[in-house]
């Protein structure tokens, strides 16, 4: 079984950069306020589902404070550019595990989010997970193709202004 505390893997993006994909470490809390301080308001909307300008003290220990058993999150980290987009799934029941995605408003398209989701299944197929979902909004249609790509399908969901998308993972 894959230790994902310590998990750590170099790729490339479509354009040819190298990137490690890593688990997020407790020192990378500042670098995280910074890479969140380079999205924009609608990337902030597009991933919290509202207008969010800062966090709060609880809020930033809830996405630092990883478990690595019932929290993942792995950041992707460029050589000069540092964080520029993390991922994580949070288990909600046994077997099933909520997922959430950012990528810094520079590097989307890139293939970042795609890269994340890969390595994330991966992870949740190791833990013995069954099923990962995510809700995204209607108007995000980049997330909602990655999303595609890796065979999430559409359930029906609670928000009208959202899809609610699961895969199963046996």
């Amino acid at each position: 079984m894959t230790d994902a505390a310590s998990y750590s893997h170099r790729d490339t993006l479509r354009d040819g950069t190298p990137v490690e994909i890593r688990a997020l470490r407790p020192e990378d809390a500042v670098e995280m306020l910074a890479a969140l301080g380079q999205t924009s308001a609608q990337s902030r909307r597009r991933r919290f589902f509202i207008p969010k300008q800062h966090f709060s003290d609880r809020e930033r220990d809830f996405f630092m404070e990883i478990d690595f058993e019932h929290h993942v999150a792995l950041v992707a980290c460029v050589d000069d550019a540092g964080i520029v987009g993390g991922g994580r799934y949070i288990v909600t029941e046994p077997g099933r595990a909520e997922m959430a995605f950012m990528v810094i408003d520079a590097w989307q398209g890139r293939g970042i989010g795609g890269l994340l989701l890969r390595h994330l299944i991966a992870l949740a197929r190791d833990a013995k997970l069954s099923e990962l979902m995510a809700e995204v909004l209607l108007e995000n249609a980049a997330m909602r193709r990655v999303f595609d790509r890796f065979g999430f399908v559409r359930v029906k969901g609670q928000d009208p202004d959202a899809l609610h998308l699961e895969l199963k993972l046996s």
